[in-house]
């Protein structure tokens, strides 16, 4: 791994938190993800099974974690099955990770092979009352692929129809919403590289540049700071395509008197960070410009103080929802008159800024966590307020990353520019 080493403290720590949540007398299983094909002998880089990592910090395949709090024998309390290596593995892939070495990443003293997971699974299901398994139940998940996890808890089925099953996944999106100071500081170096990126590239846009170029100038930074590479795939939409949400063609050029929208962030320890930022490809806003960005900075300062524990979020989006009606009126973009006999349930502001304000941020880009639930302190969430103007062939949208503390939020990407003057003196420097 790029990363460097993290303290096996945190995984510990998370694992003592998941065993409080069990039922009496319970087993629970966690797979590694696959390593996927993509033609002929080709594979795609291995990312490991989020819940897995959080629980062990193992970040390698054919990787099995069970865990059994009320077993009789301690030494099966935590059991961490790895892949066994060889002189043939580390000529051809390097060397897997030996007892020890997995030991000193997870803190489990249990460590055998994988290939003898069957034969330990088999005799503790016999002691048990209640098995957990993991899915990937994700309100944004896509289940066409079916992952080692899934495969896993078919076959187990099968072979144990009397035992009762519980959900794994349901105690992990509670646990992972909530971020220690461990994982913080993972996230911390995360947006800390994003940084990096983006100060590059403020020196490095022009007209005629090329929207890859940007990307590839964004890479070369995250990959010489030892991030994995980009957290998602990243947006760098010029002109009209600013507006599209989800452009990731990222193929045509950046054009005089055009405003450039990315969407990017660095994965470093499998944790991600969030960002965007618009900026003017000439190094200068026009005044609608600036006014517009102005605009969407006013509502994500005036956001920040709105995520406060104990809200819902679906409460704090209707109250950023305002904030943005008042914005979209001072822009003559809605009238003022027409948003007081406006639909309550399909609020005019939505044809200009159309998605949500905030989202979970951690291992995942979306991460796990629950809507209904109130905020917490512990949760990180994406501020990224957005203006979107088809007819104006004009998309402004900026984000940070937020952690919610008992005294308010801490922005994680307090340091990187985002005032418009700053950002084109950094562009003219």
């Amino acid at each position: 791994m790029k990363y460097l080493p993290i303290d096996s403290q945190l995984f510990i720590d998370n694992r003592e938190r998941f065993v409080k949540e069990l039922k009496p007398n319970s087993l629970a299983i966690f797979n590694s993800n696959d390593i996927m094909p993509t033609n002929a002998d080709g594979v795609m880089p291995f990312r490991q099974n989020n819940d897995l990592f959080y629980l062990c910090g193992v970040d390698q395949e054919e990787t099995v974690l069970v865990i059994y709090p009320d077993a009789k024998d301690e030494n099966h309390r935590e059991m961490l099955f790895v892949k066994e290596t060889s002189d043939e593995i580390a000529i051809w892939e390097g060397a897997k990770l030996t007892h020890e070495q997995a030991f000193g990443v997870s803190g489990i003293k249990a460590v055998h092979w994988v290939s003898d997971s069957d034969a330990h699974l088999k005799a503790l299901v016999k002691e048990c009352d209640t098995v957990y398994l993991n899915k990937n139940i994700h309100s944004r998940a896509t289940m066409d692929v079916e992952t080692r996890d899934d495969r896993f808890a078919k076959e187990f089925k099968e072979k144990n129809p009397g035992i009762a099953i519980e959900n794994a996944a349901e105690i992990m999106h509670k646990l992972r919403a909530v971020k220690s100071d461990i994982e913080i500081a993972q996230m911390q170096t995360a947006c800390d590289i994003t940084e990096k990126g983006f100060r590059r590239i403020l020196k490095f846009i022009k007209p005629g540049v090329m929207e890859y170029e940007i990307e590839a100038e964004l890479s070369h930074e995250f990959l010489r700071n030892r991030a994995t590479g980009f957290a998602y795939s990243s947006i760098i939409a010029s002109g009209f395509d600013a507006c599209v949400l989800h452009y990731v063609d990222n193929n045509k050029e950046c054009k005089d008197g055009e405003v450039i929208l990315m969407d990017f962030g660095a994965e470093y320890a499998n944790y991600a960070s969030d960002m965007t930022r618009s900026v003017p490809v000439s190094g200068k806003f026009t005044q609608r410009q600036r006014d517009v960005y102005n605009a969407v900075l006013r509502v994500m300062r005036g956001a920040y103080p709105l995520l406060t524990i104990g809200k819902l979020i679906k409460d704090y989006h209707a109250e950023v929802g305002l904030l943005m009606e008042e914005e979209l009126i001072g822009l003559g973009l809605l009238n003022a008159d027409e948003v007081k006999k406006q639909d309550k349930e399909n609020p005019l502001y939505k044809k200009y800024f159309m998605h949500g304000t905030s989202h979970f941020l951690g291992l995942d880009v979306h991460d796990v966590g629950n809507f209904d639930w109130p905020i917490q302190a512990g949760n990180v969430f994406t501020c990224e307020p957005g203006i979107y103007i088809r007819e104006e062939n004009l998309g402004i949208r900026l984000e940070n990353d937020l952690l919610i503390t008992e005294n308010g939020v801490i922005d994680l990407m307090g340091n990187i520019p985002i005032e418009a003057g700053e950002i084109e003196e950094l562009m003219n420097s």
